[in-house]
């Protein structure tokens, strides 16, 4: 296996460093699913990419009443390894770092990791792909969240991965974080959702998420409760607003806004306001001056597709969604023309 260089970094380097500018490209959330592992006999491998954050509930047990929120294999003492392989949620991405957590896992925890990716056309041939080391082997401890970083994205892009864990143990849940890879259309004059994190669109900023994270809002489809939106806490100071920035996947002239506020039925914003504006910055500072409002002020309903046409013919690389003065929204889709 050869070596890449990968470093330990603290929580909160690796949320500016990684998860404000990439994509968990592999959770469930996104489409990202298990295709085969060597053993599960404790605990199912894809309780890895579940969205929610590994817990204890005394209501759910397993063998011999241990709790086990992750995925746990058998002892074998061998210097064999045990696995699990992956597709992407996504078509493809170049990949930067990942998290390891081996929460509730203490002297059955995974000493230690590494993740292969690899390209492949057939998920029934994966197992027998040619896989590329991206992080390499690295030690795991006991009931605590790893976070692991290259010091660059890789050049070459993939569709699979295989988390590896030496020699057997249990790991509570798997992220890997990268660059959603998309093919820019030959037709220009094609309408596409740039927002969306399947064109490679990312929640780089968020004043709030208490009860669901800014990177839902661009998320496929209209999910299928309110856990999968964006919901911030009840404000009680006046003139409050809550906001989220987006980065585009691609410099866009944007056409169409769509707020959904899909499930969200005592709880949507009152009001919502979109302003954009063209950066260079990965994360532009929401107050900034350059801001442009593209949607103004407008009354918002619960559970429904708000539709708001854009006039100004511009080219933008963000928006942000502001909620006046709070709440929940389910999906932001920003449509438009590329301008590459």
């Amino acid at each position: 296996m050869s070596e890449v260089p990968v470093e330990r970094i603290s929580e909160s380097e690796f949320h500016e460093s990684i998860v404000q500018r990439y994509t968990d490209v592999i959770g469930e959330k996104l489409g990202g699913k298990v295709l085969s592992f060597s053993d599960e006999w404790f605990a199912a491998a894809e309780n890895l990419i579940k969205p929610k954050a590994p817990i204890r509930d005394a209501t759910r047990f397993t063998y011999a009443g241990a709790w086990y929120d992750g995925w746990e294999t058998r002892r074998h003492n061998t210097e064999e390894a045990d696995w699990v392989i992956f597709k992407l949620g996504v078509s493809s991405a170049r990949l930067i770092g990942c998290e390891i957590d081996t929460a509730f896992f203490n002297g059955n925890h995974a000493p230690a990791i590494s993740v292969e990716a690899a390209t492949v056309s057939d998920d029934s041939k994966a197992q027998e792909a040619d896989w590329e080391t991206v992080i390499s082997k690295v030690e795991c401890g006991p009931s605590q969240r790893h976070f692991f970083v290259r010091d660059s994205l890789t050049e070459a892009t993939y569709t699979h991965i295989r988390l590896r864990m030496y020699p057997d143990g249990g790991i509570a849940r798997f992220r890997l974080y990268g660059k959603v890879v998309t093919v820019v259309p030959q037709d220009l004059s094609q309408v596409l959702d740039t927002a969306s994190v399947n064109q490679g669109g990312v929640a780089v900023s968020v004043s709030d998420q208490h009860f669901g994270s800014a990177d839902n809002l661009i998320l496929p489809g209209r999910g299928f409760d309110m856990s999968d939106g964006w919901e911030t806490t009840r404000s009680r100071a006046p003139g409050h607003v809550d906001w989220a920035i987006i980065k585009l996947g691609y410099p866009t002239k944007v056409q169409k806004i769509v707020v959904d506020t899909a499930h969200f039925r005592g709880n949507f914003p009152q009001k919502v306001r979109v302003e954009a504006l063209n950066s260079s910055e990965e994360s532009p500072d929401h107050a900034h001056s350059d801001w442009k409002a593209i949607v103004p002020d407008s009354k918002t309903g619960p559970d429904a597709e708000h539709e708001y046409s854009v006039e100004s013919g511009e080219v933008y690389t963000h928006v942000k969604l502001v909620m006046i003065p709070d709440g929940g929204v389910k999906r932001i889709r920003v449509l438009g023309l590329l301008s590459v």
